[in-house]
């Protein structure tokens, strides 16, 4: 696994054999996801819009969002709502601006309530408005928009008055009347660059000012992230984070797998492969203590990287193949036969592949069955044997303990003559009575050396 590419087949391995692990974290996270809610109150958010009427650039636009969410307008909104405990630094977290298209800025506003967030977003946008039309002096303040007036009215009445005084002026061709209409008309000019040069000197002659569209919607619906948010948020956080887990456990995992790797670390070759079918373990596990139960519940029990297992042939079969095994360390080992079959404890599959092995042994050669500990690996002593065996199952040992095991058969003075794997297979059903089995069973060769180590 630790040199495979993870593929959809990977995964769904995981959540089909860790499907009431996943269950379980799943339904943890989404309580963690409802404990957040509880931590974090409802929220509300709602905009209203204001209008820009004229030609804006684009960084008077940003400027005019900056100033909506600026304390000079947002202290000033909180206090004329004036709600306790609630200060304008807090508010200026809970007011948000933009530009969109068309000369337009909306104003969000976030509240415990609908009815606040409604309030909230209208009186910043009345805000800004009184805001941005008391920097430009604009028409919001009466005094001056009826100086502004009064001042134009002054200087259009001064132009009738200067026709006036021209058109009765001497209409003959004297000096002094020359003279007289000459100054009324560079006053009159006068007049009029003074007036225009006030127009432009006035933000608010060339830009009407802002406008508030309408009051803010009151929002029927909670922002998010909702309650329902974050408890489906927790309980897909917490599985995509076991099956990430899971990958990154399978990624680290240092135990052999490939038969040549197998048969390295234990210095010896590897005479083949042997079907056990599988079993499955229906009853809860009695009498194996408080931990294993956990497991059992959880399904932490079942390996889930290990690759779903092929059918097998009938029981006839497998049998032969074991009698094959037994044959090939006849003829392979001297007088006296003897072997001792060592196989590491807490592997099943292998204990049970070792008692087949047994079993069939009849004619030869002797086997004894020894189970052996991997985290303190001893073997009973050499007497008659010829050397050891050793039967395991692949993706259950690391190197360091293969070698272990290796070093203690040395130690006892046994070779470990080779290695047998023992395969989980799927059992097909039993034979009707009076078949041959023998025909069918032919077809089973004994994987060997030749065929990538399997009998």
């Amino acid at each position: 696994m630790s040199e495979d590419t993870i593929r959809l087949v990977t995964i769904g391995r995981i959540i089909r054999r860790r499907r009431r692990l996943l269950t379980i974290l799943a339904v943890v996270g989404a309580l963690v996801g409802y404990g957040a809610s509880l931590l974090f109150p409802p929220r509300y958010t709602t905009s209203a819009s204001v209008l820009l009427p004229g030609q804006w650039g684009e960084r008077e636009l940003l400027t005019q969002v900056d100033i909506a969410t600026s304390s000079a307008v947002v202290d000033r909104a909180a206090a004329t709502l004036g709600w306790k405990g609630v200060s304008g630094g807090e508010l200026r977290d809970r007011v948000s601006a933009k530009a969109a298209d068309g000369n337009i800025i909306k104003i969000s506003g976030t509240a415990d309530t609908p009815a606040r967030a409604q309030r909230l977003a209208d009186q910043v946008a009345q805000e800004l408005v009184r805001f941005a039309a008391r920097i430009a002096g604009g028409s919001t303040d009466p005094q001056a928009a009826t100086g502004s007036e009064a001042l134009r009215q002054k200087v259009a009445e001064t132009n009738r008055r200067i026709t006036d005084l021209a058109n009765t002026a001497d209409p003959g061709q004297t000096v002094e009347s020359v003279q007289a209409r000459t100054e009324l008309e560079k006053l009159r000019t006068a007049l009029q660059e003074a007036m225009k040069k006030l127009d432009e000197a006035d933000p608010a002659a060339g830009k009407a000012g802002m406008v508030v569209m309408g009051p803010a919607a009151r929002p029927t619906g909670e922002a998010p992230p909702t309650r329902t948010q974050l408890i489906v948020s927790g309980a897909l956080l917490f599985f995509l984070l076991a099956v990430i887990g899971h990958l990154a456990a399978a990624r680290m995992n240092r135990r052999l797998r490939t038969e040549p790797e197998i048969a390295a670390a234990l210095g010896s070759v590897l005479l083949g492969t042997v079907d056990v079918p599988g079993e499955r373990r229906a009853h809860r596990p009695e009498g194996r203590g408080p931990r294993a139960r956990i497991r059992w519940l959880l399904g932490a029990d079942i390996r889930w990287d290990m690759p779903t297992p092929q059918t097998s042939g009938d029981e006839a079969g497998r049998q032969i193949r074991y009698r094959r095994m037994c044959a090939r360390l006849r003829d392979q080992l001297p007088a006296p036969r003897r072997l001792l079959v060592v196989v590491p404890d807490g592997d099943e599959t292998a204990r049970r592949a070792a008692g087949q092995l047994v079993a069939e042994a009849e004619s030869g050669p002797l086997l004894r069955e020894v189970g052996v500990s991997v985290d303190r690996p001893m073997v009973p002593d050499r007497d008659t044997e010829s050397g050891a065996l050793v039967v395991l199952s692949a993706g259950s040992w690391t190197a360091e303990e293969l070698a272990g095991i290796a070093e203690a058969c040395a130690d006892a003075g046994h070779e470990v003559v080779g290695v047998v794997l023992a395969v989980t297979v799927r059992a097909r059903p039993a034979r009707a009575a009076g078949h041959p089995p023998d025909d069918a069973a032919e077809a089973l060769a004994v994987r060997g050396h030749a065929t990538g180590g399997s009998a």
